[in-house]
């Protein structure tokens, strides 16, 4: 791990630096020596680096989409080519240039993210051997040093031995412990992640070997975490969990506002979407406004999901148009004014009393 870290050193020193600003900071709250300052520092750090990759982590939601959508096309050709490997890879190749699908977009956080994070290893593995780094001076070492998240240092590892751990100002069996929880949540926020993605975010009507591929991901990545986290300084394991719970968060914000289409998540989405637009008689918000036009453009390649809510609201006398909205439905329209027009038609006389059914009309007066 540290081999690979410093192939990562060139970025230290930016780390270094947006780390420092961040303990200048939070440091003028709690104290400059505080596991919290540095601590906080960390996590700003995680927070400022994930605003900087929401535009990749849009494009990796469509890559994954993409892909998705293009499971049962690449099925036919490796069934269709499975003797022939280099026509396989070369049809593969066309298919992706046709529909401007790059299956490594899906990985771009994880790549861009990744200098950050061994640089960040990096940092704290100079800080636990007690040398200065980047912008870090004797001073900020010694602060960062002494610095401990319930009871742990910060540049503590699972695996540190006694001796280590005591050089740090710190017990073995607080380190132990922060770190084990600190795993296990990590791995759990993980694995929730992924399991939210399988169960509400995935086209059910597709079944292909991907599905089957993202399953097993499931089990193996959260295992892949809690072998890693063991050689992790505390510091990391603050990283890491800080940003799968962003992941997580911010993924379960694109299941509910923009869900795959055919997906579980996103029948729930219509259903309220169905609601909201049944109470307002309009659809609110230029979000959903495009998920309807979507719909509508479909035509007959909607999902049955899309189906049942254009059933829906066609039930309701509404009828989405092209734009987004909804206006009362033909149908409806003529139908209400056919029956106010039959109203008028049925109207009857007022009703008389039973006196005045009784006495005889007067005679006329004209002779």
């Amino acid at each position: 791990m540290d081999t690979i870290a410093s192939l990562f050193s060139f970025i230290t020193t930016p780390v270094s630096w947006v780390i420092v600003q961040f303990h200048s900071l939070y440091g003028a709250i709690f104290g400059p020596d505080s596991g919290w300052a540095w601590g906080l520092s960390i996590v700003s750090l995680v927070v400022l680096i994930r605003i900087c990759l929401i535009p990749l982590f849009v494009k990796q939601i469509k890559a994954t989409r993409g892909m998705q959508a293009l499971q049962p096309k690449m099925k036919a050709i490796q069934e269709r080519y499975k003797n022939d490997k280099q026509r396989q890879s070369e049809e593969m190749m066309k298919l992706y240039k046709e529909t401007g699908t790059n299956p490594l977009s899906s990985c771009l956080p994880i790549i861009a993210q990744s200098p950050f994070f061994f640089a960040l290893y990096h940092v704290l593995s100079a800080i636990a051997n007690g040398k200065t780094i980047g912008v870090i001076n004797e001073s900020l070492l010694e602060s960062a040093r002494q610095a401990h998240i319930f009871g742990a240092p910060l540049a503590a590892k699972f695996t540190d031995s006694e001796e280590k751990v005591a050089a740090l100002g710190a017990s073995l069996t607080d380190v132990r412990i922060v770190t084990a929880v600190m795993i296990v949540l990590m791995s759990l926020s993980q694995f929730y992640t992924q399991r939210q993605l399988m169960q509400k975010n995935v086209d059910l009507s597709v079944k292909t070997p991907f599905m089957q591929q993202q399953k097993m991901l499931m089990y193996i990545f959260p295992l892949i975490f809690a072998f890693m986290g063991i050689n992790f300084p505390v510091g990391v394991l603050v990283y890491w969990l800080t940003t799968n719970v962003w992941t997580m968060g911010q993924q379960m914000y694109v299941i509910n506002q923009n869900p795959t289409p055919g997906s579980k998540a996103q029948d729930q989405y219509l259903t309220r979407l169905l609601k909201h637009v049944t109470t307002h008689g309009e659809v609110k918000g230029r979000g959903k406004k495009k998920i309807v036009a979507a719909i509508v453009a479909k035509g007959p390649d909607r999902n049955d999901n899309e189906r049942k809510f254009i059933t829906a609201l066609t039930k309701q006398g509404l009828a989405a148009q092209a734009d987004g909205s909804v206006t009362k439905s033909a149908e409806a329209t003529a139908d209400s004014d056919a029956a106010s027009g039959g109203a008028a038609k049925r109207q009857q006389p007022k009703r008389q009393t039973k006196s005045q059914r009784q006495t005889p009309p007067k005679p006329s007066s004209k002779k």
